[in-house]
């Protein structure tokens, strides 16, 4: 049932129904500001909307309510709650993800001017996609994925844009709960000053796992509003600023050249300093400009799915206070600005620090300083809090997905919105726990459902919907959103082809994205 209490006039009443995904609606009284500027197709309504008027419709994508005797009410004629603080904080982590991780080696493997060079383009594209996203549904007054690909498409296009976020979200929700499984058991076993571990449950990842999932994840994805997350997503954005810090400060403790790690008891000193008899700089502690080799072709995979956030654009456009196109392409902006600078600096000094020896994961790097180092504990509590409290925003679009494909029509049930919850938990922490290799699979799933998340669906959804009225089919803007759906499939094949020449080389060492 709503929590919303029940309009004390007819005019009110409607929206009441036009509930948003995640629970927000009008409460009593509150003035309604119908948007004039946006048509609704009317041929693609739902008859079944009209029942449903009363209620409360937080997980469903039929924003749009039936038809009263004197008003049509729209779905943009709801008012937001969310600040636009809390927006930016609330897409900043959404975009935020393991996939920062993976960065410095990234550069490593590109050079630091192609790698910029590449990471502008993306974020560029990525803000482009997210326009085409708006402008769709300011067109038809939608703000859901799959409800646009079905306003485009018909059912087919539903199911494909559900499909596909859950998919991407799935493989995210699994490599957050991943970095969870063999970092906390490094970390407790750092505080306990456990050097040799003798199977003490408590260091075991598969349990903590389960733990982590029950006691924070969970209560947290059971709640109905995505915008109360917003203060748990700027504890987590504070967190990766202090990665960052980190990150930053180890550039200029860690001396270069170095050997393998060298650590005892009484000594702090990790790395053993190698110093040129000849007093010249070591070749490997030249920053590499451009890089090309068989390792370059993932930054662009890396890069992508480290700015995959298209699935919570549009709930968070819907918890927008006062919200317009114009306001949620400023959040957009401003958190892919946000994410484009951290990610810059995090790979910049990341790879600064270990130049060709950087891993494909940066953390990890950083273990083989020092076990015991005070900072490096730190940072790994800090990235684990982060991908935590990612993984219930992540879950939000995935479960109002299931929504779509299995209860189109249904009103909001808190015991199907807890079952959902519960079950997408229970299968990722059953593939995180017995799926050890599942890296390959992720990578599959990265290939596919990524490019079509940013690149593909935006860009058809945009010239089936965009009327040719107003945008004949060969003016610009659609041509260039077909370019943009030629770079998507473009990158999808390339992605999938590297995937496969890797599992047939037997040298399988893609990093894992967002």
């Amino acid at each position: 049932m709503s929590e919303d209490k029940p309009a004390e006039t007819v005019e009110n009443t409607p929206a009441e129904a036009s509930a948003i995904p995640n629970g927000k609606g009008h409460e009593p009284g509150e003035e309604i500001s119908a948007s004039a500027k946006t048509p609704l197709a009317e041929d693609g309504e739902n008859p079944n909307r009209t029942e449903n008027a009363d209620t409360n419709l937080p997980e469903s994508q039929e924003f749009l309510s039936g038809v009263e005797e004197k008003k049509t009410t729209r779905f943009t004629d709801f008012e937001g709650k969310t600040s636009f603080g809390m927006s930016v904080f609330n897409l900043g982590n959404a975009i935020m993800g393991s996939g920062i991780l993976g960065l410095a080696y990234a550069m490593a493997n590109a050079g630091v001017v192609l790698f910029l060079l590449l990471l502008t383009v993306v974020a560029v594209l990525s803000s482009y996609s997210i326009h085409l996203l708006l402008k769709s549904s300011g067109i038809v007054g939608i703000r859901a994925y799959e409800q646009l690909g079905y306003r485009a498409f018909g059912t087919p296009g539903k199911m494909a844009a559900g499909i596909a976020i859950t998919l991407q979200n799935i493989g995210a929700m699994s490599s957050y709960l991943y970095i969870v499984k063999y970092e906390m058991p490094l970390v407790i076993q750092a505080f306990l000053k456990v050097d040799k571990p003798a199977g003490e449950w408590y260091l075991n990842g598969n349990y903590l796992v389960i733990i982590v999932s029950i006691a924070i994840i969970l209560p947290l994805a059971l709640m109905k509003q995505l915008g109360y997350l917003g203060y748990t997503s700027g504890f987590s954005l504070s967190c990766m600023v202090f990665f960052l810090i980190a990150v930053i400060y180890k550039k200029f403790n860690v001396p270069c050249p170095f050997t393998d790690f060298s650590f005892n008891a009484t000594s702090t000193t990790s790395w053993m300093n190698v110093t040129d008899p000849g007093g010249e700089e070591d070749p490997a502690c030249i920053p590499k400009m451009a890089n090309l080799n068989s390792q370059t072709a993932y930054t662009i995979p890396i890069l992508a799915f480290a700015f995959v956030c298209h699935p919570e654009v549009l709930p968070i456009y819907t918890e927008l206070r006062n919200a317009t196109k114009k306001k949620m392409q400023h959040v957009a902006n401003i958190s892919i600005a946000i994410m484009y600078i951290m990610y810059f600096l995090a790979a910049l000094f990341g790879y600064l620090t270990f130049y060709g020896e950087v891993e494909a994961e940066l953390l990890h790097t950083y273990s083989r300083i020092d076990p015991y180092d005070t900072l490096i504990l730190c940072v790994r509590v800090a990235v684990l809090t982060a991908v935590t409290l990612t993984v219930p925003i992540v879950l939000f679009p995935v479960r109002r997905a299931i929504q779509q494909m299995a209860f189109p029509n249904k009103t909001f049930y808190w015991p199907r919105h807890i079952a959902i919850a519960f079950i997408l938990l229970l299968f990722i922490n059953l593939l995180v726990i017995f799926a050890p290799n599942i890296l390959g699979i992720f990578g599959i799933i990265g290939a596919t459902s990524a490019p079509c998340l940013i690149f593909i669906f935006p860009a058809v959804f945009y010239i089936r919907i965009v009327p040719k009225e107003e945008e004949p089919l060969r003016s610009f803007p659609k041509i260039l959103a077909a370019c943009f759906a030629g770079i998507g499939f473009l990158f999808m094949t390339m992605s999938l082809s590297f995937i496969i020449i890797d599992w047939t080389t037997g040298t399988s060492k893609a990093s894992s994205g967002h």
